[in-house]
């Protein structure tokens, strides 16, 4: 089916009102302390102009050159009502620049209808993943709802702010100043497109956006222009974050936390069912009605890594997988209220193992772990390694190291920083002439909680476990951020 707006149903023109009175649990956790980590969804106030960071540990890497670019949410709080999830912050975009051992910090707030309405009334009101808004929201498309905080992608001298359920916003690369709403074709303005999009060797893009049971799927020209757009259905309405793709296929997890009725906040319309199991839909890149569909035992999750096959056509791909959406609906307001017990498990990277014959398989590497990350250079191509957060605890809400997994070896290459940073993603930034996975450098911004600044970390991806190679700090601190992409 050729995707059009006509038959892919809007969810934001729908949505209902309903009036925030965290009163009663902001009162209750006003009686405990704020916590050490609270700096992780601190409020920015304004944006960050272009400054020098500080190189204060070690050398840095030879040949590195290029930029970083983050996006997260760094607005929370206004007097007239707040944001009660961290998914729900306006999104602010970094700029880390790199260039002969230098490098400067900027960022700048996304300016989207809802973060330009927000701040003339200075309060809070549109409702978002867990924030349920009220009845001044401004709401007539999916974008008026628009963060554009979640993740960021490269588009020649842009940068797109990506968003769970609207449209991409450009920003200009150069200094990070707002542009427009991307709109890859006329009848599709204001169609989802997700936060992870996978990247085919050649440099296209495949993509999704969610609506239900329906599915658009993007194709994109190496340039970011619009090769296809195809609707297609979905054997279950499941919550998703992220999917993953092989060279031929995409792969599309739909985990038991499903569809039960329409309401804000959005996270409030999942229920959590685990009797269901999880589900793989395999689909073919060259005809998006060839599709496969595996069982998994049940398990929940926000993020996946690069998935690839062999020559037989078994396909594999990697998974943080956790047991239950507690953090999502309470661990994540837990993080914007700065105090307390954040509840859930920290979830745990696995192998899953998809055989042609049509069994699956889950290997648990019995490492805790989160954002998992590879090679571009082999992005649905066979690889080994992943490249993930560490340090995560029972009583430590967010991780405090960097660790890579090999799964040929079942090797854990781990240092951990100890509870005074927060790490937040890292990137894969190949060796200049270089080809194994390990000839890279792993780039990865922290919170120095103990100074308050944000801090930039070059790992050598051949020996995590030795310590950043070289550090850099800002005098700022910024939130923490989701996710990033380095561009050359």
């Amino acid at each position: 089916m050729i995707a059009n707006r006509r038959n892919f149903l809007m969810g934001a023109a729908a949505l209902s009102a309903a009036v925030v009175t965290p009163e009663t649990v902001r009162a209750m956790a006003a009686q405990q302390a704020a916590a050490d980590w609270a700096l992780a969804t601190a409020d920015l106030e304004a944006d960050v102009a272009p400054r020098a960071m500080r190189l204060v540990h070690g050398r840095a890497p030879e040949g590195l050159s290029g930029t970083l670019f983050r996006n997260g949410p760094g607005k929370f709080r206004r007097p007239g009502g707040s944001a009660t999830h961290w998914f729900d912050g306006d999104g602010l975009m970094r700029a880390f620049r790199v260039q002969e051992g230098q490098v400067s910090l900027e960022a700048r707030f996304a300016d989207t209808p809802k973060r330009r309405w927000e701040s003339e009334i200075d309060a809070v009101v549109t409702p978002g993943f867990g924030t349920p808004g009220d009845a001044r929201a401004r709401l007539g498309s999916n974008d008026d709802a628009n963060a554009a905080n979640t993740a960021v992608m490269t588009a020649g001298d842009e940068v797109w702010a990506l968003w769970e359920g609207g449209s991409p916003m450009a920003l200009a690369a150069s200094d990070l100043s707002t542009k427009r709403f991307v709109t890859l074709r006329d009848d599709l303005k204001g169609m989802p497109f997700q936060a992870h999009p996978r990247y085919d060797p050649d440099g296209t893009v495949w993509n999704i956006g969610l609506n239900g049971d329906k599915a658009v799927v993007w194709h994109l020209n190496a340039d970011r222009s619009l090769r296809t757009a195809e609707v297609i259905d979905l054997p279950r309405a499941s919550y998703m974050h992220d999917f993953t793709a092989t060279a031929r296929h995409l792969i599309i997890v739909l985990q038991p936390w499903v569809f039960d009725h329409r309401g804000m906040p959005y996270a409030n319309q999942f229920a959590w069912k685990p009797d269901l199991g999880t589900r793989v839909l395999v689909i073919d890149k060259a005809d998006l009605s060839r599709r496969r569909i595996y069982e998994l035992p049940t398990f929940s999750y926000f993020h996946l890594g690069d998935a690839w096959e062999d020559t037989s056509g078994t396909i594999r791909f990697d998974v943080a997988a956790g047991k239950d959406v507690a953090f999502a609906i309470d661990g994540a307001r837990i993080l914007v209220e700065q105090r307390g017990v954040v509840p859930g498990e920290h979830a745990v990277l696995n192998l899953i193992t998809l055989h042609t014959d049509g069994r699956a398989e889950m290997a648990s590497s019995d490492v805790t772990a989160e954002f998992p990350k590879s090679d571009p250079r082999r992005a649905g191509l066979p690889r080994r390694l992943t490249a993930h957060v560490a340090g995560e605890r029972p009583d430590r809400p967010l991780p405090n190291g960097l660790a890579t997994w090999d799964w040929d070896t079942g090797r854990s290459d781990r240092f951990l920083f100890g509870d005074s940073q927060i790490v937040e993603e890292a990137v894969f930034v190949p060796k200049a002439g270089a080809t194994a996975e390990t000839d890279a450098w792993l780039i990865a911004p922290s919170i120095n909680l103990a100074e308050g600044v944000t801090e930039l970390h070059a790992f050598d991806a051949a020996r995590v476990a030795d310590g950043p190679v070289a550090s850099w700090r800002a005098d700022v601190a910024l939130p923490a951020g989701f996710h990033g992409v380095w561009a050359g």
